[in-house]
């Protein structure tokens, strides 16, 4: 099954309307540039509980449906949270560069890290920039999210996307990749600890051009009977 994305393309013309048809979703993990901090991680993982991956980075399939533009999400039970993602965008007129959440249940996480990406959507936002328009300050783009529980906004995240992989490794190490594909490439840590929210916000700063794209989204929980 494939997703059938409309977006708003940010161009040197101006905005302009971008349908487009997603028929392959990748979800790139580990991607830290770090690379002991990365196998660090893993290890403060393991201890939780969860599977370390056979190799870093790894890319991760989940089904093209999954992804939505839209301002509300349900999920199993309060045991999922979101986390910032710049996504890149192959599609037939050229390579876009959008933000999206790579929301996950946590739990599941402990069993398959590779069916609880399954479990939940992705949401994206509509808003999308011309990956040559970011290309030449890649580095210094900034990846915030904010989580919203009880009333209360927090910074969930926020750090430079120079502290992940380039978008053009990941492409590289990920192996052939059609036109009509969505890979996420990966987040940052979270500042405090990372647990369920009413609703989350991520956002992809470019402080050299001055724009910001985002997406807000409702976690509806659905109750979990057994």
């Amino acid at each position: 099954m494939s997703a059938m994305l409309s977006l708003a393309a940010d161009t040197p013309n101006g905005e302009k309307a971008l349908s487009t048809r997603i028929d392959h979703l990748v979800i790139a993990g580990w991607t830290g540039r770090d690379q002991a901090a990365v196998l660090a991680h893993v290890r403060e993982l393991e201890l939780l509980g969860v599977r370390p991956p056979r190799t870093t980075p790894i890319f991760y399939r989940a089904a093209s449906a999954l992804l939505t533009t839209q301002a509300a999400i349900e999920v199993s039970g309060d045991a999922s949270s979101g986390e910032a993602e710049a996504v890149m965008l192959i599609l037939p007129d050229g390579e876009w560069i959008a933000v999206g959440s790579d929301h996950t249940d946590r739990e599941l996480e402990k069993t398959s890290v590779t069916f609880s990406k399954q479990l939940c959507a992705k949401p994206l936002g509509r808003h999308v920039w011309p990956y040559e328009a970011v290309a030449n300050h890649w580095d210094e783009l900034m990846l915030r999210s904010y989580a919203i529980a009880g009333g209360r906004r927090r910074l969930y995240q926020e750090a430079p996307i120079s502290r992940l992989r380039h978008p053009k490794d990941l492409l590289g190490a990920a192996g052939p990749i059609a036109a009509g594909t969505a890979m996420f490439c990966g987040t940052v840590p979270v500042i405090g600890e990372i647990g369920w929210a009413d609703e989350f916000e991520v956002e992809l700063e470019d402080p050299v051009r001055r724009r910001r794209i985002g997406h807000r989204y409702t976690v509806c929980a659905l109750p979990v009977e057994g």
